[in-house]
């Protein structure tokens, strides 16, 4: 089962590879092109799609110490180095 912010491994896939949610501690990504359509395929991929989000939502909601905003990753460098190739 697909537990959202558990790990930085886990990659949920629906319908396929149509949808691809990546686990991160910090940080979910999703991707992908779903077409749902007006048919028992079509409600199989969005009730998939609806118990993903949900476990989402439910993670960020349970979560005591959740911040305002995370802050960018990653952080900008700092100074410059020298370019190796040239």
């Amino acid at each position: 089962m697909f537990k959202p912010f558990a790990n930085d491994t886990d990659v949920m896939n629906i319908a396929g590879d149509a949808i691809n949610i990546e686990n991160g501690v910090k940080r979910l990504s999703v991707s992908g092109d779903l077409t749902i359509t007006r048919d028992k395929a079509g409600l199989a991929n969005a009730l998939a799609l609806h118990k993903a989000l949900g476990a989402i939502v439910d993670a960020l909601q349970n979560d005591a110490s959740l911040p305002a905003k995370l802050p960018d990753e990653p952080s900008a460098p700092s100074g410059t180095a020298d370019n190796p190739f040239i």
